[in-house]
């Protein structure tokens, strides 16, 4: 560790993580502290709360504050030496808000560095003790007044870059103030999960993030500023009551390198921190995760994790209720293109249970063996000699895209059309391929507008979990045909890492003309070394396959419909 540091946190669901790496871009430090198993006492799982009754799933806040002091702790006991690091950006799950209280501030800003960072904020610092997560569907009320009042979904995707969704910060913030009036009148500001982690940082309240900003549906994306229609809806109708929310959100830093400010002085006296380490804005995990790779056009990102997410970089902003647009993390005049889904490695993993429960496995076998076997044994779409194929969807938490109700679905096509299947033995089996294959399928035939007039990616980067296992690559390369092939980031955080390049660039990024500065995109491309950071996993495109899976978007797509109709 002779080098400056860089660093970069990721403030996910299940964990905190931390990624210290040097200016050569090699990491030199990978740090993590799991909720449910680190901060035993607040009894999460997989760490959240949930209601199922109002379909709520929330955080305490005071659970991550507490978490980074463990983190911090273990970097310590680590070795890291704070005193090189020179910068800091991070990750927040996205959608989540935090409700500041009136002495939010004034508590930031006189932290005793003797003691830890969480009994000095929790419970004073905030009106609500608890965040909304990503996975929260409690909203739809909220949602469906929104997308009424402002003229229907593809208006609002045109405004906010994205439809109303029960997990974006706008519907929650409105839900919250229905539900808890006195709390609402008592904050102070709101943050998303990322300001919020920044504003640990610096010891105030920071700006929302330019790219994360966007996932609230209420920021105006094309014009660059809150709309004030949508803004005054959330906030009740009323002109007093919109100019209150608007001071609650308040300033969005447009740029995403801007160096926002030295680093709290508590961290300075508590842990070694230097003075002039500085503090770049953190963005939300999916932004973040884009920011792992040296992108190029047509070149696409699937992160095989929780939630399976498709990311694309683009200088079109060209919206549509089926997916979403935000605002680059970096790169003015950039847009991301994003889809998610809820249903990723769960649905997988109930396939793979079912699959292991009439085929055992030895102790020693991989549980993913016979899932993979099956998954790669059975051709394309189920094919069969007389021309029967089959599609299904596989649902067990209620679905973003499409808009459909948890269950499984399973159909045959043939001669006379699309139908429900009835249950055969060979389920379990047929399911291994189908799930992998509808995953693909409903990516493909929504990120089709995104990249070329074929649809086809010159590259998919898979990150996460998922990226580990040959059969989901093999069958991710097979349906979205990429011309150079499917390849893996080796290391297991892409939003920590891209985070940490986002800190090394906001520092050394070069002046080009006065108030430009140096690209993200060419600045990693100076400095990355494909050899050592991915692996080609697959081939990519395959003729005859690629575009026999073209032939049955139609076919998935009525599939969807008489899902989500029944």
């Amino acid at each position: 560790m002779s080098d400056d540091l860089y660093l970069g946190f990721d403030l996910s669901t299940q964990q905190i993580k931390v990624i210290a790496i040097n200016p050569k871009l090699e990491p030199v430090l990978q740090v993590n502290v799991e909720f449910d198993v680190d901060t035993p006492e607040y009894k999460t799982r997989k760490g959240v709360y949930t209601n199922p009754k109002l379909n709520e799933v929330f955080a305490p806040v005071a659970m991550w504050i507490k978490a980074f002091d463990i983190l911090l702790g273990k970097m310590q006991a680590a070795g890291l030496d704070f005193a090189k690091v020179k910068s800091i950006s991070g990750a927040g799950q996205q959608h989540g808000s935090v409700f500041w209280s009136s002495e939010a501030d004034a508590l930031l800003a006189s932290l005793n560095h003797d003691l830890p960072l969480e009994p000095q904020l929790s419970p004073k610092a905030f009106a609500h003790d608890m965040s909304p997560n990503w996975q929260d569907h409690s909203t739809a009320e909220e949602c469906d007044y929104l997308e009424q009042k402002v003229g229907g979904a593809e208006i609002l995707a045109q405004v906010t870059g994205s439809k109303t969704h029960h997990r974006f910060t706008g519907p929650q913030i409105m839900r919250f103030r229905r539900r808890h009036p006195s709390r609402y009148a008592n904050t102070a500001r709101i943050s998303l999960v990322s300001s919020f982690f920044t504003s640990l940082l610096l010891g105030r309240i920071a700006p929302l993030d330019v790219s994360d900003v966007c996932g609230m549906n209420l920021w105006d994306i094309p014009n660059e500023k809150f709309n004030e229609q949508i803004i005054q809806l959330v906030a009740g109708g009323d002109e007093n009551e919109k100019d209150d929310l608007l001071r609650k959100l308040g300033e969005v830093e447009p740029d995403g390198g801007k160096n926002l400010g030295p680093i709290s002085d508590y961290y300075v006296s508590r842990y070694g921190f230097p003075k002039s380490c500085t503090i770049t804005p953190i963005t939300g995990d999916n932004p973040a995760t884009i920011l792992a790779l040296p992108l190029r056009p047509l070149d696409v990102i699937v992160s095989l994790g929780t939630s399976t997410t498709l990311l694309v970089s683009t200088p079109v902003y060209k919206t549509s209720p089926a997916y979403h647009m935000f605002s680059h993390p970096t790169s003015k005049g950039l847009y991301m293109g994003m889809l998610c889904y809820c249903n990723g490695s769960l649905a997988r993993e109930k396939v793979r249970d079912e699959i292991n429960a009439i085929k055992p496995l030895s102790e020693a076998s991989d549980v993913w063996t016979s899932f993979n076997e099956a998954a790669l044994s059975v051709p394309p779409l189920g094919s069969t000699v007389d021309g029967i194929e089959r599609l299904g969807l596989y649902f067990p938490l209620p679905e973003i895209v499409p808009d459909c109700k948890a269950g499984t679905w399973r159909f045959i096509s043939d001669s006379s059309g699309l139908h429900e299947a009835t249950e055969q033995s060979d389920t379990p089996i047929v399911d291994a391929r189908a799930i992998l294959e509808s995953q693909n399928l409903s990516m493909r035939l929504r990120a089709g507008p995104l990249l070329s007039s074929t649809g086809q990616p010159r590259r998919v980067y898979v990150v996460g979990g998922g990226s580990r296992n040959p059969a989901i690559c093999q069958v991710t390369g097979e349906v979205l045909g990429p011309t150079e092939g499917v390849y893996r980031l080796e290391l297991s955080n892409a939003c920590a890492l891209g985070s940490a390049y986002k800190a090394l660039w906001s520092v050394q990024r070069k002046v080009i003309s006065d108030g430009m500065y140096e690209s993200f995109e060419d600045f990693l491309s100076e400095r990355w070394d494909e050899k050592t950071m991915i692996n080609k996993v697959d081939d990519g495109y395959r003729k005859g396959i690629w575009e026999k899976y073209g032939e049955a978007l139609a076919k998935f797509a009525l599939a969807e419909k008489l899902a989500i109709n029944s």
